[in-house]
Order: structure tokens, then sequence, then C-alpha cells
């Protein structure tokens, strides 16, 4: 019987579950009786095309994803759709976006390769990234081709709560989402989208799979300059083979989404049943920060987000004994990103409540320890 394994909280990649980690060691050498690893398999073969077909259905079903929305199997991680996605979407015309944190600030700089023009419609610099500027006081662009977010930033810690109603806010731009480190946690209002991204290393399983949902009406659309490989009409039509998929990561991910749909809070399943067990997680770490006096969060609480807690101790100079009194209780990879040091804390689907319990039980300890 496996021993306790150590609360991974990395921000990704990340933790996983393990009854999905045994299915695939299990199945590593002989996928069902193919005489075949999945590694091994041919993307075209009959095997692997049932495991992908699997998989598309799982995640639509999922994220209660509508019809007229093409699911796409890709390469090259979120940080690299901050270039596929003004390849097909910006025209060579403008395009807006909201900068809330690092990964929305690197896709502002992205799209400038590529689009005539970039609006900054808002931007949460001014406050450190610590809160969501009120979309009532964006500046959006006239004829804009679409407006980008980051709806959960896994560095700064802030997500948004709700989607924003561009059309309420007098916008025909389409809403781009890069929705990399909380997909799957909570549903999503596709009646607002046009396109949404994710990594899939976060909370759908391992590194080299991104998954990118785009309306149909999107298709079709992409610049001259457009790589084949990124241009999501010809990625559609070869129903995601255009070129060789990153299978394996395709794989798990498809275990991920069974086990996702397994999961049950009272009468709730699958997606609502992780938000109703993420809002929990995220109470309970927040609530221990927030009564202490160690301990700091700065993210305005409005916008906080329940995927990645950052936190900081007043006394700094105690960082390091921190987190080797984490290690040494199987408490593992709580340092903060480099760009804003302290603590963070990633609390993704995988991630167990007792987890959490045990961090706050750490946190505790060494707040008392420290007086």
């Amino acid at each position: 019987m496996m021993k306790q394994r150590p609360y991974n909280f990395s921000a990704g990649p990340a933790t996983m579950p393990v009854e999905v980690l045994e299915q695939a060691a299990a199945e590593m050498l002989d996928w069902q009786g193919s005489g075949m690893g999945v590694m091994e398999m041919s993307h075209r073969g009959k095997e692997f095309i049932s495991i992908y077909e699997q998989a598309e259905e799982d995640f639509r079903e999922l994220m209660g994803i509508p019809i007229d929305f093409e699911i796409l199997f890709m390469q090259g991680g979120g940080l690299a759709q901050n270039a596929i996605v003004p390849l097909n979407l910006s025209h060579g015309g403008t395009v807006d976006f909201v900068v809330t944190g690092a990964w929305s600030q690197k896709s502002h700089h992205e799209a400038e390769r590529y689009a005539a023009e970039v609006n900054l419609a808002a931007s949460g610099k001014e406050s450190e990234f610590t809160t969501i500027p009120d979309p009532a006081t964006w500046q959006l662009s006239r004829g804009a081709s679409y407006l980008h977010l980051c709806s959960n930033e896994t560095i700064h810690g802030v997500e948004f709560q709700e989607l924003p109603n561009l059309k309420a806010l007098g916008s025909d731009a389409t809403l781009v989402v890069d929705f990399s480190s909380h997909v799957a946690s909570r549903p999503v209002d596709w009646s607002r989208v046009g396109l949404a991204f994710a990594g899939a290393q976060k909370n759908l399983g391992p590194a080299g799979l991104t998954v990118v949902v785009v309306r149909e009406d999107l298709l079709g659309q992409a610049l001259a300059s457009c790589p084949s490989a990124f241009n999501y009409q010809i990625v559609a039509d070869h129903q995601s083979m255009y070129n060789t998929p990153p299978t394996w990561s395709i794989y798990v991910a498809g275990l991920m989404f069974q086990w996702l749909k397994r999961q049950r809070e009272g009468t709730l399943t699958g997606v609502a049943a992780m938000e109703q067990r993420n809002i929990a997680k995220a109470q309970l770490l927040y609530d221990a920060i927030d009564q202490s006096q160690l301990y700091v969060n700065k993210v305005a609480p409005h916008c906080r987000s329940r995927m990645n807690i950052p936190f900081f101790l007043q006394d700094e100079s105690r960082n390091d004994a921190f987190l080797a009194g984490a290690r040494a209780r199987g408490l593992l990879q709580l340092k903060g990103h480099k760009s804003v040091d302290g603590m963070r804390a990633s609390l993704y689907n995988a991630m167990p409540l007792e987890g959490v319990q045990a961090l706050v039980a750490y946190l505790q300890e060494f707040e008392r320890q420290s007086a």
C-alpha cells in the first residue's frame, strides 16, 4: 500500500489524482490489450482515435461546451496561444487587452507583433495587480476584433468571478479568455465567450497539451502569415491531426476528464461539484491567512483566486525557515514566483481538502513558533 504522498502545491505542472496516475502506470506498456503503450501508437490508428474522441466528448460534456464550438488539441502551451490567437483573430487590425497580472501582460506584449494596434483597455498595474479594474471603467476600442483577458492570474492570484458581458459594455468584440489556471474548476458562460484556451498542466493533466475552444464562426480568418499548423481552421478540419498531436498528454487528460466526471458533492457532479469543493478549500486557507498576525494576502477580496493563493510573511527573514519546515512536513512547492517572491499555494482540482487542512495546521504551528 502506498504511503501518504506529500501535498504538492506547485503552480504547474501540478499535482494529479493518484487514481489517474495509477491507471496511466498500469496501462503504460499495454493499453487495453492492444499490445502497445499510448506513446507508441500511431495517432491515426483506431486505438488512439478512440482515445481522442472519448477525451473530446468528455471535455465537451464536463464544460457544457455548445455544439457550435470546436475543441482543438494543440501544442505550445498557453504562451504560444499569445501569438496564435492574434494570428487567427486580429485581422491585422485593432485588439483590446485587459491586463490583470503577469500572464495577460505577456499576452499583451506578444499581440503587438501581429495586430496593427493593441489597445490597453484596462490595467491593474497601478495596484500592483492586486485587483481587477471595474469593467465599467474599461476604455474599449470601436471596431476591435477581440478583447483578451486572463480569467485567473497564476502569479498574482486574481480571478474574474464573472466574465464580462462585452455587449452590455457597448463592444462587439469577441471575448478571448486565457483560462489555463482555473479551467474545469468552475462553469463557463459560453454565451459571453468566442475563444478560450488552456495549457493542460495545471488542472487538466501533464504538460504538452493546450486545449482551445473556439466558436465555429471565428474560423477561417487567419492572417496570410499564420503557419498552417497554427491555423485554427486547418486544425479543426483535420480533427487536431494536421500534425502529430501530443498523444500521451491527450490520453492522460482524457483520464482526468473521466476522474472529474466521477466527482460528487451532494447532488452536484463534475465541474459543479469541483466548484463547491474549491470554494471550501480556498475559504479555509484565506481565513487562516486573514486571521493571522504573521501572514498577509494583498489581493482585494472580491477578486481573490480560488486556485492560486499568494501570501507573504510579515517578517520575510523567516521565509527560508518557513519553506524548510513545510518540506519536512510533506508540503511541497510553496515558494512564490520569482517575480513577486513570498509564498504561493495552488489549490487545483486534484488538491484534496486534507492537503489544505495540513497547510493551515502548519501555518498556525509556524506562527506559534515565531511568536
